[in-house]
């Protein structure tokens, strides 16, 4: 199949739903079409990120990526704020973090505002290996990308980075109804 073109599962669609291709341009006419469409590549990429993850879990600092891109990018913060913003549970982050400290990529000091809690920062150390990890990260990237005309790379990106913002933004007021969102959350969703 080409690029653009629906695959596996997705062939099986209920009819009158409209089939995306790189040929015909954008035939999604309704929000639910769209949504049809939007969740069956979610859904394939989901399995496709999974089966990389799964690759990668084994190389080294796998389990480190996501706790230091959130304080290089975002600054100190608790534990708890950490396991908040990476969405997920507090004890996976504590073990995590007693790892990234004991390696002196992560180091703890107290919270001015709450002697009893701790914040958490990356070192240099810890920034240094963010970068290596964004690196390498990017050049797989740029060898994927490299045959996409310019203007489709740019609105992947775009587009991307919009629903990113409109998703965080649903989970957080899904996890906190009513209250404040966190645009800390936000930033640098998209820089990772």
């Amino acid at each position: 199949m080409g690029k653009g073109t629906v695959h596996g599962e997705d062939q099986a669609r209920a009819p009158g739903t409209a089939t995306i291709t790189a040929e015909q341009g954008p035939p999604v006419a309704t929000a639910a079409e769209a949504a049809s469409g939007l969740g069956s590549e979610i859904v394939r990429f989901t399995r496709l990120i999974a089966a990389w993850k799964h690759k990668a879990k084994n190389e080294p600092g796998a389990a480190d990526r996501v706790l230091l891109a959130r304080l290089v990018l975002g600054g100190e913060r608790r534990a708890t704020d950490l396991a908040a913003d990476a969405f997920l549970d507090l004890s996976t982050v504590s073990r995590q973090v007693r790892s990234l400290v004991e390696r002196g990529l992560v180091e703890r000091h107290p919270d001015p505002e709450d002697r009893r809690g701790s914040l958490l920062t990356a070192t240099e150390a810890g920034r240094e290996a963010f970068e290596h990890y964004r690196r390498q990260r990017d050049a797989e990237l740029a060898a994927l990308l490299e045959p996409w005309p310019a203007e489709d790379r740019y609105q992947l990106i775009r587009l991307l980075a919009r629903l990113n913002d409109d998703l965080v933004e649903q989970q957080h007021a899904r996890h906190c109804p009513g209250g404040h969102t966190g645009t800390a959350a936000k930033q640098g969703e998209t820089q990772r």
